[in-house]
């Protein structure tokens, strides 16, 4: 066996069953999850239109590359959303959703021979740690704390962390932060990539979930652009249809930018046997194609913040996030205890920040958080905010 596989840590939602093992919710109470991020709104019906026209794809072999139309798509919307345009046929690559693409790029990326180091923000999606420890590399917390605004502090990086790190995951709108990287911060990442030689891959599967019509988040390619970098040299970034879209089950989803990363990556996946479904590729050409269900997805989603927050920004240290479908509050106190007893008295499931936190010299930094993914439909949302405050208020009085 890969004695690598040893070295994974436990997925926060594993460590979350354990916690509640055992745990009977009031039977009066219907159970609310808040602790998935699974987009739940319905998906719209251009893209489930464009699924079921397309069943002939069944009978075929889809290749790893993807069809021209889709890598077309895909490379128009980038144009249209960040201003970076790209040649379809070598700086764009159809993946099966971000999560596949983010893990497997690392294999691709590390050379195991230098010692090599893969930065990433705390807290964190656990696939970069994943991705890193199989890669052979040793992974690298940035503490993302209330001094940087919940962003990564760059500004702890050493030089001989910079000079060892191979690949760099940035995930902007954070999960679970919320916060955005923004452009100067982004410039100075690629300036470092340069000199140093290493991959930024950016991680921007939130970004069209964000607040402002007006202020959509930076891209990692719409900076390099700027800077000059028209063959966005070091520079992958990964988006995907789950949150855009609301198709989770559709596994969609590209990387984008540099064509000589592009095409070892490409490599790599011929052998992993990835490719997208043609069905699937004709459902996303749509998705990719059509703004209209996005806006409106994110008028739901400001809609849920509203009433969410508005019922437990006065017993709870909550922010309404810059991007993504999170919440990520301060609760006070130990955040497993907070998750156990939530769950036990009003039969609703937060994850504790701890479990998507990694403990540094500082401690760690997802402790005495609990991450809250409004997915659920507006209703269930509020019904779950008056539980918690319902909760907080209990305790505090008891206190």
């Amino acid at each position: 066996m890969n004695p690598d596989l040893d070295r994974l840590q436990p997925y926060p939602f594993e460590r979350l069953a354990r916690l509640l093992a055992g745990v009977r919710p009031p039977a009066d109470r219907p159970p609310i999850a808040l602790s998935i991020g699974e987009p739940r709104h319905p998906t719209p019906a251009v893209v489930s239109e464009a699924l079921k026209g397309h069943l002939d794809g069944l009978g075929r072999y889809p290749t790893t590359r993807g069809t021209t139309p889709l890598r077309e798509a895909i490379a128009a919307w980038i144009g249209r959303r960040f201003g970076a345009p790209l040649d379809p046929a070598t700086q764009v690559l159809p993946v099966n959703g971000t999560r596949e693409a983010l893990f497997a790029v690392a294999q691709a990326l590390v050379d195991r021979s230098r010692d090599p180091l893969v930065l990433m923000p705390n807290p964190f999606y656990q696939i970069y740690e994943g991705a890193a420890l199989l890669a052979g590399a040793e992974p690298g917390f940035i503490p993302c704390t209330e001094a940087t605004g919940l962003l990564p502090d760059f500004e702890r990086v050493t030089d001989d962390q910079w000079r060892r790190c191979q690949v760099l995951y940035l995930c902007s709108p954070g999960n679970p932060t919320g916060a955005v990287i923004g452009r100067e911060r982004l410039r100075d990442l690629i300036a470092k990539a340069q000199a140093h030689d290493f991959v930024i891959v950016a991680d921007e599967c939130y970004s069209e979930i964000y607040l402002d019509e007006a202020e959509p988040p930076t891209g990692l390619l719409e900076v390099a652009r700027e800077m000059g970098l028209d063959d966005y040299r070091r520079c992958l970034a990964m988006n995907s249809l789950s949150k855009r879209s609301n198709a989770p089950g559709l596994r969609s989803g590209y990387v984008a930018g540099d064509a000589r990363l592009i095409e070892r990556f490409f490599l790599y996946r011929t052998y992993q046997g990835c490719a997208l479904p043609l069905q699937h590729q004709a459902a996303s050409i749509a998705a990719w194609n059509d703004e209209a269900h996005v806006r409106a997805n994110r008028a739901l989603y400001r809609a849920k913040f509203d009433a969410v927050l508005a019922i437990l920004s006065p017993v709870l240290e909550v922010q309404r996030p810059q991007g993504g479908f999170y919440l990520w509050p301060r609760i006070g106190g130990d955040d497993r205890d907070f998750a156990r007893g939530l769950y036990a008295e009003r039969s609703v499931k937060v994850l504790p920040g701890r479990y998507l936190s990694r403990e540094q010299a500082a401690g760690n930094p997802g402790a005495g958080r609990i991450r809250m993914a409004l997915v659920a439909e507006a209703g269930a949302c509020t019904e779950a905010a008056h539980r918690i405050r319902e909760f907080i208020e209990t305790h505090q009085e008891q206190t």
